[in-house]
């Protein structure tokens, strides 16, 4: 168990925090000092196979252009998206709202018993682009473990009037959480092939343009143009836990669908988010802080590793979720999500995790994650690929009318009119220093991994050794390329909730309840949903993970050959892995 005393030495070593403690019914305020942007040193990791270059497929950029315009000109907005699949790759275009079908429940076969679809706008040939209108004052997003009595009375009555709204007003409560229905649940199609937000670099654009229209149509039922969203800061230990004013019984922020184990101030853990209530609060926020660590930092060193994977009309055949959305977004969805329902419902299905209010709340969180790596320096950018820039959505904004929005116009908050209240990031001092083990595993006694691999099923821990194509390497190499930790050929069954632990210079004995040590590379994890780029619930995918960094902690940056453990914590029985390697990949 992990002592108070250790976890400011491990994560805060900021101001003398040796009097603190912690308890597992108190968390002492240990706070860094307010965020500000500040150049760190290059960190290394990826999540798939990206380079750090986002422009290198930004290639005949005016032929795609053409080819939208081309598209949106045969028949009005929608036409495009019931067309056969493109001859090259495209943005992704809004939705055929007319050909709008039923969504499919993620984990499951069954569809949802209602529609998804919203409202048919009346002219659908003549949707407009919306721009952002002209703001006074930014709206402050607050944290949501701070706000006022008077703030939390304000929210509860426009998510009342949200919720009174008629069932078919695009603004009300219902049509709003139907949005991420539609979106991530198949109800739009282009072609055959399925429109996901989730898994790709359209994660982070479109919930933010998400949040921002539910936003604005909340500060307009109560005649307030400031009101803001609260963020809920599950990466900092006051906010591991759920937000007291969504835990109030009979209050339009409740949801009595939600897992009973999420109340009373119980402790969020990132690493094992189902059903169990831990009681090690000590550990399990070092845990959390490391991991947060891992998906900031050491794991999202450039744009496609900290999005996720390219997503374009045509061609799709790159698969992969961002750092944040792996973790913490997915835990949190899970960890919400109570199993007492087939489905996870509400927090725990894509269909329905919009119907509970703290949805938007965790949102605004991972939104704000956005921000933050931005200001973290190195090669952490937005994406400049046109094919990003250039993807749209369909809203209806707070007087009900029709917009398209494009992701090239949600880069900056503060020109959409919004920032967020300044709090701390304690895990960015978070890099594990503690070693899990003393010497070197011997890697004579391990079987190689083209001696392990191809493996039908990750059902229990696997060891093997596995060569590098280089040692010793000098600063200036490191700074040019990535060292990286491959498993390619990754399947599952993409309706099952999936997770399993990477480990460098560890055995299959290895203790996966603490994550805050140097050999801790990183964490695979699924929600259940529904595939975009294919018909069947099944997966193919490339996961990477940097190990320059954890080389140079471990001491192992003179070795040739390296012990890598694969701990499965759930569903290890659908996922398979093809080969694994380690390569170099330009920085």
């Amino acid at each position: 168990m992990a002592s108070s005393s250790s976890i400011n030495s491990i994560c805060l070593s900021l101001d003398d925090q040796s009097s603190k403690t912690l308890t597992t019914t108190t968390l002492s305020s240990f706070f860094a000092k307010p965020y500000s942007p500040r150049l760190l040193k290059r960190r290394r990791s990826q999540s798939f196979h990206v380079s750090c270059n986002a422009n290198e497929h930004d290639q005949n950029i005016k032929a795609n252009i053409d080819r939208r315009n081309v598209l949106l000109g045969l028949g009005g907005l929608y036409s495009a998206s019931n067309l056969a699949p493109l001859a090259f790759a495209s943005p992704i275009l809004p939705p055929d709202l007319k050909s709008c079908s039923k969504a499919t429940k993620s984990g499951s076969k069954d569809l949802v018993e209602y529609s998804c679809c919203p409202p048919t706008p009346k002219d659908l040939n003549n949707i407009p682009y919306y721009n952002l209108p002209p703001m006074s004052k930014l709206r402050k997003r607050p944290v949501a473990q701070d706000v006022t009595k008077e703030y939390i009375a304000k929210y509860q009555l426009a998510t009342k009037r949200m919720k009174e709204l008629d069932k078919d007003d695009p603004r009300s409560f219902m049509q709003q959480a139907n949005i991420h229905c539609a979106y991530c649940n198949g109800a739009y199609k282009f072609g055959d092939e399925v429109l996901q937000v989730h898994q790709s670099w359209l994660f982070f654009p479109f919930h933010r343009w998400y949040l921002y229209f539910y936003e604005r149509i909340l500060g307009k039922l109560i005649d307030d143009p400031t009101f803001a969203l609260p963020y809920w800061n599950w990466d900092h230990p006051k906010g591991m836990r759920l937000p007291p004013m969504f835990d109030r019984e009979n209050t339009p922020l409740y949801d009595a669908r939600r897992n009973p184990h999420v109340r009373n101030g119980t402790i969020i853990d990132f690493s094992s988010p189902r059903d169990e209530v831990t009681t090690d609060v000590g550990q399990t926020v070092t845990n959390n802080l490391t991991l947060m660590y891992r998906s900031m930092i050491t794991n999202a060193a450039c744009p496609l590793q900290f999005f996720g994977a390219r997503y374009v009309l045509g061609n799709n055949d790159s698969k992969g979720q961002g750092t944040i959305e792996t973790i913490p977004h997915t835990p949190v969805h899970i960890w919400a999500g109570t199993v007492r329902n087939t489905d996870l419902e509400d927090m725990g299905n894509f269909y329905s995790a919009a119907l509970d209010p703290v949805f938007y709340c965790h949102h605004a969180n991972v939104d704000r994650m956005w921000k933050v790596w931005k200001g973290l320096g190195g090669k952490r950018r937005d994406i400049i690929d046109t094919d990003w820039l250039n993807s749209e959505f369909f809203f209806y904004d707070e007087n009900k009318n029709p917009y398209r929005v494009r992701v090239g116009d949600c880069l900056d908050t503060k020109k959409m009119g919004y920032d967020y209240a300044p709090a701390a990031i304690p895990w960015i001092n978070c890099r594990p220093t503690r070693k899990g083990r003393e010497g070197k595993v011997d890697v004579t006694n391990i079987k190689p991994a083209n001696k392990v691999f191809p493996i039908a099923n990750l059902n229990k821990a696997i060891s093997f050794s596995i060569n590098r194509p280089t040692t010793s390497r000098s600063q200036k190499d490191k700074d040019e390329k990535e060292e990286v930790l491959i498993f390619k050929g990754l399947k599952y069954d993409t309706s099952k909730y999936i997770r399993f632990d990477v480990f460098l210079n560890e055995d299959e004995d290895v203790n996966t309840d603490e994550l805050d040590k140097v050999e801790f590379a990183g964490s695979y994890v699924n929600l259940p949903h529904v595939h975009a780029h294919n018909k069947k619930n099944d997966s193919d995918e490339m996961f990477q993970l940097g190990i320059t960094e954890l080389l140079e902690d471990i001491e192992l940056e003179d070795d040739d050959t390296i012990t890598v453990t694969v701990v499965p914590k759930t569903g290890g029985d659908v996922i398979s892995i093809q080969s694994v390697a380690i390569e170099l990949l330009d920085g």
